[in-house]
């Protein structure tokens, strides 16, 4: 079983993920693993915390002479604005005159609710562990997952389609999500990783407004999984449902409020006859010669893969922290003021997308090594080729 949990706070000492259940021999490639975290650094309208942060992945155990080990995988990231933090954030008693409150709880922000539920008197702490810094650590051991399914030829990778008021109608073919990737091999900067230009430019606009505003802006990422066989997932029991453990995974990241399986919004709108995948037969094609005209299902079928990419969309609401704040009220008086503002973004939409990729990913790790796994690398392959075989001859 794939198991995983991060711990850490956004401006404590580091960032700690662990990882459990992947087989030993997989090729652990420490550059791609930092590739993706600086990938999720990316985007226009980020804010100042990324010119402080230049994540990289220290790896502390489960992984020796460029493999996996089989034992549990633990990953630091540490955090370069603890130095400024240190005072005010000591895990000791410290000077109590050195910390930075959180004296109005923010719109949107897990602040309020936190604070009522933990019986703290402001929201610092909430604050610090309700961060999406947190989402950093995920990036690093969703990175491992990726390098476990590209042994097995699955890939996944995400691209954006709404920001704001700007949104891109069409669907893109996964060899120009693959483009947006591969331009950014050689760290070009990523602007908003839309796959249409003239579509990125209005984005750029929607980002622009609000900065001059005050505002912050949100959009939908899609997260695209090329590969996957026919078979991860069931329709057996409600929690084994392949669908239902991608939109918690998706919607477990901070500031997502809704999850989409393929044309799920749409097809909640359309006859029956617009929105089913038609299927086909021609034996030279995919896993199983099985076809499908369409992708309305976004791959998945009954809570099963169905054969066709896996597509997954997040709605991303605006980021809660606005410089020109909204009201609130004082924790210790509760006196109408205006929301605490800490250091934040204005558009987070192509970070939360490949923050969402890693976490899709661990989601379809999990779910293969549940079907195909063995305790090396060389046992899953032996028992995914094997299961590939057999489709082919169904």
């Amino acid at each position: 079983m794939l198991r995983y949990f991060t711990s850490g706070e956004s401006h404590g000492e580091a960032l700690v993920a662990f990882l459990s259940g992947l087989p030993a021999g997989i090729p652990v490639d420490l550059a791609f693993i930092d590739h993706e975290l600086w990938r999720r650094q990316q985007g226009f309208g980020r804010g100042g915390r990324m010119k402080i942060e230049t994540d990289k992945a220290h790896i502390l155990s489960g992984v020796r002479h460029g493999a996996t080990i089989g034992s549990p995988i633990a990953v630091m990231l540490e955090n370069k604005d603890w130095k400024n933090w240190q005072e005010s954030l000591p895990v000791g008693e410290g000077d109590p005159a050195r910390h930075k409150r959180v004296a109005s709880p923010r719109p949107g922000h897990a602040d309020l609710a936190g604070a009522l539920k933990y019986n703290f008197s402001e929201a610092r702490y909430v604050l610090e562990r309700a961060s999406a810094r947190e989402s950093a650590a995920r990036v690093a051991i969703g990175a491992l997952a990726k390098l476990f399914l590209r042994e097995l030829e699955m890939e996944v990778l995400s691209h954006v389609i709404v920001v704001g008021a700007a949104t891109l109608e069409k669907e893109v073919a996964w060899s120009d999500i693959r483009a947006l990737w591969e331009k950014s091999q050689g760290k070009t900067e990523i602007l908003l990783n839309c796959a249409d230009p003239a579509v990125e430019q209005r984005m750029k606009e929607e980002v622009d407004k609000v900065l001059r505003t005050g505002d912050t802006v949100g959009g939908v990422f899609e997260v695209v999984v090329h590969g996957v066989p026919p078979g991860l997932g069931t329709f057996v029991q409600w929690d084994e449902r392949l669908d239902a453990l991608l939109a918690a995974a998706v919607m477990s990241l901070q500031a997502v409020k809704a999850v989409e399986i393929g044309a799920g919004v749409t097809a909640a709108y359309s006859p029956g006859s617009a929105v089913h995948d038609e299927i086909g037969y021609d034996a030279t094609s995919g896993f199983t010669g099985f076809t499908r005209p369409r992708n309305n299902a976004g791959g998945i079928e009954g809570g099963t893969s169905n054969g066709e990419e896996i597509r997954v969309r997040g709605y991303l609401k605006p980021i809660s922290t606005l410089r020109r704040p909204l009201q609130s009220v004082d924790f210790a008086s509760r006196e109408p003021v205006k929301a605490a503002y800490e250091r934040s973004d204005v558009c987070v939409v192509p970070a939360a997308g490949v923050a969402a990729e890693a976490m899709v990913a661990l989601t379809i790790a999990k779910c293969a090594l549940e079907k195909f796994g063995g305790d090396s690398m060389t046992e899953t392959k032996r028992n995914y080729q094997g299961y590939c075989q057999q489709l082919k001859n169904y």
